[in-house]
């Protein structure tokens, strides 16, 4: 594995994390609680290995630059804006919605991870999305 191989697996990261971000969520609402527990740990490992990939990427090769003209750019730089506005957010933000299953304070995790949930499903969707239209439909063109 190279460092050009890394978009891919971090969106392929990402894609993974949507998934099991999804499951845990659909098993709390049917109180099928320990599913939930192995589908956020699994969410959190791979979100994890994820920061670690893209910043491993990003301290090598630096920014991409988004070439595509017309119509698709302000979608493109809206959906990234969006994408890295909430992805600051989501961080500090999950580690204060686990906290307190440490502490079994679980009205505190659930009115938090009211919040958590669908942001960290947005950021990790998105980032799939600048994935693709980044490197995928709308690649740079080569030097």
């Amino acid at each position: 594995m190279s460092i050009s191989d890394l978009p891919a697996l971090n969106a392929s990261l990402n894609a993974i994390s949507t998934v099991f971000i999804s499951a845990g969520w659909y098993a709390i609402r049917r109180n099928y609680w320990r599913q939930h527990i192995a589908c956020m740990i699994a969410a959190l490992l791979t979100s994890i290995a994820f920061l670690v990939s893209y910043l491993t990427y990003h301290a090598h090769a630096g920014s991409v630059r988004f070439t595509a003209q017309g119509i698709v750019r302000p979608i493109y730089f809206t959906i990234l804006l969006t994408h890295v506005l909430l992805a600051f957010v989501i961080l500090p933000l999950v580690i204060v919605t686990v906290v307190p299953v440490f502490r079994r304070r679980w009205d505190k995790h659930r009115r938090l991870g009211r919040w958590t949930m669908p942001i960290w499903l947005y950021v990790s969707v998105t980032g799939v999305i600048v994935y693709l239209m980044l490197y995928r439909w709308f690649p740079p063109a080569p030097l």
